[in-house]
């Protein structure tokens, strides 16, 4: 029986460090919330388009891989579906931020198509815009490719 306030799957969940010994925790030190930095990164105007995310990035002082991400009511009405976005969209990047280097913050806004792509699509898109940002380098693209089943 669970106890009060715990889920009967919470069991089924593992929170121990992953095999690889990469570090995948999206803790507060690793978002983008203030939005003097938001409007820094627009102003450095260094993007990359998708299908499903526009990929920002941000560099300066301070810059550490943080992530901000944006879904406005373009993709949704539904505050929902908004946060499914959100969600799929910091997903995506915690199981992607150990294979990224440099002195970058990445600012993700979602589009309409992402709440109905397949997950892998996801993933791929972002290797592609990570890579073509500048995050990713060969051999670690080579590793997110192999651990994720992309590629």
């Amino acid at each position: 029986m669970p106890k009060p306030l715990q889920r009967e799957s919470d069991s089924s969940i593992d929170s121990s460090p992953p095999s690889s010994g990469l570090d995948r925790r999206l803790s507060a030190k690793h978002r983008l919330i203030r939005s003097a930095l938001f409007a820094e990164t627009f102003a450095q105007h260094k993007r990359w388009v998708g299908r499903y995310m526009v990929l920002w990035r941000r560099s300066g002082e301070g810059a550490s891989l943080r992530l901000g991400v944006i879904t406005s009511k373009k993709i949704s009405l539904r505050a929902n579906q908004r946060n499914r976005a959100r969600r799929r969209l910091r997903e995506a990047y915690r199981n992607l931020r150990p294979y990224f280097t440099g002195d970058f913050d990445v600012l993700l806004i979602g589009r309409r198509s992402i709440l109905e792509a397949d997950w892998k699509d996801i993933l791929r898109e972002m290797i592609q815009l990570a890579r073509h940002a500048g995050l990713l380098t060969g051999e670690n693209l080579k590793k997110a490719e192999t651990e994720h089943g992309i590629g």
